[in-house]
């Protein structure tokens, strides 16, 4: 997929702001857009150049923080990581939060899960929850073409 953002998937973020509208039949990107609460997400992943990556067969979980995520960070965090001198750093934290397989809430297990990476995500299982690393997963299995999307609170970093 070479476009960025459909208008499809541009619409249904203007339409439906912080709704899941998970898609089966849409990729990781095109569901994650569409939910309306990872803006910061895609804006990362379109300057890490990773759209078409995520937008590819998979399968992949993507540990997908939310734009609340996103601004619990230090103040200038994210403007740092977006410049196209620190696309290395962005593209680490990014693949960070992706597992190289398709793993369903009710597959997970404590322990490590590497990532896409290079580097192994510590899954600590609950019965609090699913947290990775320190990041609370806070919503699970938005199912997709290519993997699923499990949504957390906060960015990982590696």
């Amino acid at each position: 997929m070479k476009t960025l953002l459909s208008l499809t998937a541009a619409i249904a973020l203007i339409a439906h702001p912080g709704q899941a509208l998970a898609d089966e039949s849409k990729n990781i990107v095109e569901n994650a857009v569409a939910a309306g609460n990872f803006s910061t997400l895609a804006t990362a992943l379109t300057a890490a150049g990773l759209i078409e990556t995520l937008s590819g067969p998979g399968p992949f979980t993507v540990f997908a923080p939310t734009d609340d995520a996103f601004a619990k960070l230090p103040e200038g965090t994210v403007a740092s990581l977006l410049k196209p001198e620190n696309k290395d750093k962005l593209i680490a934290v990014l693949t960070y939060h992706v597992v190289p397989a398709k793993v369903m809430a009710a597959d997970v297990k404590t322990g490590p899960a590497p990532t896409v990476n290079g580097k192994e995500l510590q899954i600590t299982k609950s019965d609090a929850g699913v947290k990775v690393n320190d990041a609370n997963v806070t919503a699970t299995d938005i199912v997709s073409s290519n993997g699923v999307i499990h949504v957390v609170d906060a960015v990982i970093l590696p």
